[in-house]
């Protein structure tokens, strides 16, 4: 058995240092954010976390259940993600297989420009004029909504599934295509049955991604959605998730009172979501993967 040389040991305790210390910070983070809540559990206690009422400055008495914020994070992301898979999915197979290449080199730089538009300026631009056009459109008293919210972070997302979902789709083997042509198959029939099948792992991983963008996004949600801290299942219905108030409301906090110490305990929340959906997305990645 021969040995290894100095410098392929060298990059390997490089390689190994950068990957222990990803896997560190998380640590860290997980620690500092359970060592600022920590406080809280204890008093108030668990049980005022899963309260109805989120209403940490009053008079008579502080309420700060999380319950509207989790409800209001899960409505818009369920809602923008039900817009903009099919969405992001159909129009990066149009542009890896069905259209043409000036086309693909139109449209390719307008959706990664859209990718790289700030948040805020896409607020903006929710708070302006798409909101009008959900209130006028539906009759509704305001638009700031849960559904404005949620077609906002949908064109957010939008680029990240296409870009994404069409490089796992031009990567599929050519021979795939020309068997399935060799057996009769028709154009239509060979993508949905052979093309994105084989590309399926990525196209999962793209959704993934974009959701992942979706459940973090901050400003423009908090822009666009009212954020009335209410439980609610309509779209039509204004709403505030969990990103939004940490945002809103962690500048103006006492250190160390018992708000303070819930918005950390809001940040647990939103990060032990993410930390979750990042672990079904590789179990599913590997599922496909295998098979």
């Amino acid at each position: 058995m021969t040995k290894q040389p100095w410098k392929e040991k060298a990059v390997k305790i490089i390689l190994l240092a950068a990957a222990s210390m990803s896997i560190l910070i998380v640590g860290l983070i997980f620690l500092f954010l359970g060592k600022e809540a920590g406080p809280f559990l204890i008093k108030p206690g668990l049980a005022e976390l899963f309260g109805t009422r989120w209403v940490p400055v009053s008079f008579q008495k502080e309420s700060f259940g999380i319950l509207p914020l989790v409800t209001g994070s899960l409505l818009v992301t369920a809602i923008a993600t039900i817009i903009a898979v099919p969405f992001g999915v159909c129009s990066a197979i149009y542009l890896s297989e069905i259209g043409s290449r000036a086309e693909r080199e139109i449209f390719k730089p307008f959706i990664e420009l859209l990718a790289g538009i700030p948040s805020v300026v896409l607020g903006f631009f929710g708070l302006v004029v798409l909101s009008p056009i959900v209130k006028d459109l539906f009759g509704l008293q305001t638009g700031l909504t849960a559904l404005t919210g949620a077609l906002l972070l949908a064109l957010m997302a939008i680029p990240t599934i296409i870009s994404i979902s069409e490089d796992a789709i031009r990567s599929v083997p050519k021979a795939y295509k020309e068997a399935s042509f060799g057996l009769g198959a028709s154009r239509l029939q060979t993508i949905w049955r052979v093309t994105v099948p084989a590309s399926l792992s990525g196209i999962i991983a793209a959704v993934m991604l974009g959701m992942g963008r979706v459940v973090g996004e901050t400003m423009a949600v908090m822009m666009v959605t009212g954020n009335a801290a209410i439980i609610t299942a309509s779209p039509f219905d204004s709403v505030r998730t969990m990103t939004a108030t940490i945002a809103a409301e962690m500048g103006e906090v006492p250190f160390g009172s018992d708000h303070y110490r819930a918005l950390f305990c809001v940040g647990i929340v939103l990060l032990l979501a993410t930390f979750v959906l990042n672990v079904i997305a590789q179990k599913v990645l590997k599922k496909y993967r295998m098979a």
